[in-house]
């Protein structure tokens, strides 16, 4: 990458944002940063497909869940758009682990060879997988190893993903839907909603359609289905498959008129993601936000099992509004995503404003509030679903709190480091659970306040 590689690419990513949102993906801004808005379902796709992360889409149906993933995964990995679509997997009861994962080659099992025919799906780095609470729980379990990791399982074979990213969308619940699975639901670093347009917007929708003529190419796309489906090694058919997405990169700019990304770029920008640093005031914020994710007092810490007691000292804080305990997961999405927004908006720095933007969209799906607490809440004028809203809620409070305590919150951080290399200093006390916390982490005996 040359020395202006920064700039351009970042170039890069802002004409495939702006090309979406002016062609393809019509809706509203829902979000600001810095004075800035975007709409938060496509702003936070693309960085999920830069960050090779997860992000689970949530809205009614005929919104725009599942294509805005798609475009979103065409644009930056270079994949024709029936490719992606013949590459998904629908969720539905009768879903097998054949039609996800892979299944014999009958012919050669005839022969008595055990060779796996891998899906389409398994194989390409962008997963897309339509309305996953419609499978069972049991075919839930089936595919969490493989989003984890990237590793594909089926009788005596294996692939692994380098590089992919998953998005799964769900509807609202209803009679045909199931309970996505905990583990997996963590799995998942965001949840968007993919909201209504408007009436506007959704009238230039009817009246003019997508453009999504500039993303499919049936040659291509027939030659990428030849490959696929070839029987040479997995990482043989990723590398013919790589110099496809350099044509298909060029088809885009001679249709579009935009940059795609080739992968070699991808891992640029993800590198330089990664060098963003986080400043004095994110970093004591997010230790904060986390110790009120997983503190208590009376048990040392969440659990789903245990539950508060009566007039707990900690009672207006979020430790006591939820059941569950925040999984390490948690700050490796919150980290990822936010070097992600500061890496787009061209800032030096991670801050307490891209904190706070990308916070919400990581909690929402990860925090069992308590029913009472839902109940007073359910009711209240909003525009985000209730998992959403109640998200944004927690963290303006936990904000608030920082914006009280954070000079103290900074400075018992700071002795803390000093007492561990050995200063002879007393923590520094405080009313939040983080001062406690410092405190267990210098080996100190905590009672209660």
């Amino acid at each position: 990458m040359g020395s202006n590689s920064n700039g351009a690419l970042r170039e890069a990513v802002h004409e495939i944002h702006d090309y979406i949102r002016e062609n393809l993906y019509f809706n509203r801004s829902d979000l600001s940063i810095r004075g800035k808005r975007y709409n938060s379902a496509l702003l936070l796709s693309i960085m999920t497909a830069l960050r090779k992360g997860k992000t689970l889409i949530i809205g009614e149906p005929g919104l725009g869940k599942t294509t805005s993933a798609e475009y979103v995964c065409s644009l930056l990995y270079r994949v024709p758009l029936g490719t992606i679509w013949g590459s998904e997997v629908a969720g539905h009861p009768e879903q097998t682990e054949e039609k996800i994962i892979g299944r014999p080659d009958l012919g050669r099992l005839n022969l008595g060879e055990e060779v796996v025919v891998w899906s389409h799906f398994a194989m390409l780095p962008v997963k897309i997988v339509d309305e996953i609470n419609r499978l069972p729980e049991t075919k839930q379990s089936m595919i969490l190893d493989g989003v984890d990791r990237g590793n594909w399982e089926y009788l005596n074979d294996a692939i692994i993903n380098r590089e992919y990213c998953l998005f799964a969308t769900a509807n609202y619940q209803d009679r045909g839907t199931n309970t996505i699975i905990a583990p997996l639901v963590d799995r998942f670093d965001l949840m968007v909603e993919s909201k209504h347009p408007g009436a506007n917007l959704a009238y230039i929708i009817g009246t003019r359609g997508p453009a999504t003529s500039s993303l499919r190419d049936e040659e291509l796309e027939g030659e990428f289905h030849r490959i696929l489906a070839e029987r040479t090694p997995y990482e043989v058919r990723m590398e013919k498959l790589e110099a496809l997405c350099e044509r298909f990169g060029e088809f885009i700019r001679s249709t579009a008129n935009i940059r795609s990304l080739s992968r070699a770029e991808r891992q640029a920008v993800r590198a330089q993601m990664d060098e963003i640093p986080f400043d004095l005031d994110s970093n004591a914020f997010l230790r904060m936000v986390i110790s009120e994710l997983s503190f208590c007092h009376r048990f040392g810490q969440k659990r789903s099992n245990e539950s508060c007691e009566e007039g707990c000292h900690f009672t207006g804080y979020v430790c006591n509004g939820i059941r569950n305990c925040i999984s390490n997961r948690f700050p490796i999405s919150v980290r990822s995503m936010a070097q992600a927004v500061a890496w787009f908006l061209g800032d030096q720095a991670v801050g307490v404003e891209h904190l706070k933007a990308v916070l919400p969209y990581t909690l929402a799906h990860r925090l069992q509030w308590k029913e009472e607490l839902v109940a007073q809440r359910e009711k209240e004028p909003r525009n985000d679903p209730l998992p959403i809203y109640m998200a944004k809620e927690c963290v303006k409070d936990m904000h608030r709190r920082y914006m009280e305590q954070g000079p103290q919150i900074k400075n018992a951080l700071a002795v803390a480091c000093q007492v561990a290399e050995g200063a002879a200093m007393e923590p520094v006390q405080g009313d939040h659970p983080l001062f406690w916390e410092i405190r267990r982490d210098l080996g100190e005996e905590v009672s209660e306040p």
